[in-house]
């Protein structure tokens, strides 16, 4: 048995757990130092098995009775199954035998944070500030609880605190990003980022976050240097080809993004919406075969994606398929019944199909939905118009000016309204406050009733107010 107890300082730890098992098996008792206890509680973490590792720090405590690291394994376990009390109970055991130590108060902190005690955690969190020589994963958990209270400047505040002493911290990277985003403060992200990347030119995650803040602002091109430096660095990062992609779409460059969009499929399997984004790209180009072949693809793959059934629809639409294009609207609409987008789409399906009735209730949804879209208006006042009930198309479009009154397609569509009424002075005169805001506009008035161009009153009081 003499020999059992002897242990070598320097032993790996795959020796480690080879004589813990062996004496498992001889249903024996060996003496291992802390470290190789250290080894073999990780092994079995790594292996998922929080249970075998408890087994194991059981046995290092009554090993290593004064050894708190091992009480404080011993409460991250128990936080794994769920037991918090019991944890709690063992860090405030470890805290008496090494009040100094700030992985106790670090770990007490976030059981204190999932139990929404922000200000106790917060507490906790600085007294592990002032014993810790790594402070950056304490910052970065001091930020998350200034986002449960959504006091987004204070969570940037500690995310910077993180980075300062550790640059390379990633999840501090991204967090900020989201911070800034919260709070849309994209101008200000842009400037940290640049910053940083002039320390840091070779971090992958800030470009890729500058890729992002500048893609919120609109900036598009220098969203697409960013994410290519982005790639330059990490060529297998698959949300930088992405989201490269979708700075192409929003550029119209959709050929380019379908290739990008492709890529992404050299370094992660291809998921529904990735399918989608390309559908939508050749839809975009007007290619609705290969369109509806990765609308199907993405709802294979998700059935629930209500973008890809809409999508799917819209090709139908485009061919004129108006029957078939209700049924994936309807569909669409099964998952997403608040998208007005999906509404008016089915209406104006509806409407080119003589079911006047059903187009009503789908623009009705609409005008619930999104009452700011003055195409809704155009479009339900126009259901009217063409089935020669002026007066209540008249009545629809004063509805739509009421909260839309600066829209230019509304009043110049309303000219078109009065004139076809006999109402000529009142068109006249909505024609001349109209031209005062917006005379650039004015040919808007012929693209729904062209014959008016040549009427002379018209055009001379146009002319008045354009050259």
């Amino acid at each position: 048995m003499e020999e059992d107890f002897e242990f070598d300082y320097t032993e790996d730890a795959k020796f480690s757990v080879e004589r813990y098992e062996e004496m498992l098996r001889k249903q024996d008792l060996y003496f291992f130092d802390s470290q190789a206890f250290e080894n073999i509680i990780d092994y079995y973490i790594e292996k998922s098995d929080p249970i075998k590792a408890l087994q194991v720090v059981e046995i290092a405590i009554s090993q290593h009775p004064y050894a708190s690291g091992f009480l404080i394994r011993q409460a991250q376990l128990m936080l794994i199954t769920g037991e918090t009390d019991y944890a709690v109970a063992l860090l405030e055991k470890a805290e008496s035998l090494e009040p100094s130590n700030p992985d106790i108060y670090l770990i007490k902190g976030s059981i204190f944070e999932t139990r929404e005690w922000h200000a106790e955690a917060l507490e906790l969190y600085n007294k592990a500030l002032t014993l810790s020589d790594e402070p950056d994963e304490i910052y970065l958990q001091m930020a998350y609880v200034h986002e449960n209270l959504e006091d987004y400047q204070s969570a940037i505040d500690c995310l910077k605190a993180s980075l300062e002493h550790d640059m390379e911290n990633q999840d501090a990277l991204y967090e900020l990003a989201f911070c800034y985003d919260i709070i849309d403060q994209q101008e200000e992200s842009i400037n940290f980022y640049n910053q940083y990347i002039n320390k840091e030119p070779y971090s992958y995650a800030a470009w890729y976050n500058l890729g992002n803040a500048c893609t919120k602002m609109g900036m598009f091109e220098k969203a697409l240097d960013a994410y290519d430096y982005a790639i330059l660095i990490k060529d297998n990062f698959a949300s930088a080809y992405f989201n490269k992609g979708n700075a192409l779409v929003n550029l119209e460059r959709y050929a380019e993004a379908i290739e990008i969009f492709k890529h992404t499929f050299e370094y992660e399997q291809p998921d529904a919406e990735t399918y989608c984004s390309i559908g939508e790209c050749y839809e975009k180009l007007e290619l609705m075969d290969e369109a509806r072949s990765y609308y199907k693809k993405a709802v294979k793959l998700d059935p629930k994606l209500a973008e890809a059934w809409f999508g799917i629809g819209i090709t139908l639409d485009f061919e004129e398929r108006w029957f078939e294009s209700i049924h994936f609207y309807k569909k669409a609409l099964g998952f997403d019944d608040m998208n007005a987008e999906y509404w008016f789409a089915l209406g104006d399906s509806e409407y080119k199909l003589g079911n006047i009735e059903l187009a009503v209730e789908a623009y009705e949804k609409v005008q619930e939905l999104s009452p700011d879209d003055e195409n809704i208006w155009l479009d339900y006042s126009s259901l009217f118009f063409e089935q020669g009930k002026v007066v209540e198309a008249i009545a629809m479009l004063l509805e739509g000016i009421n909260i839309l009154p600066e829209s230019p397609e509304l009043r110049y569509r309303m000219v078109a309204y009065l004139f076809s009424d006999g109402q000529i002075q009142e068109a006249l005169a909505c024609l001349e406050r109209t031209l005062v805001g917006h005379p650039e506009k004015h040919e808007l008035l012929f693209e729904y009733l062209p014959q008016l161009q040549q009427n002379k009153v018209i055009i001379d009081i146009i002319n008045r107010y354009i050259f």
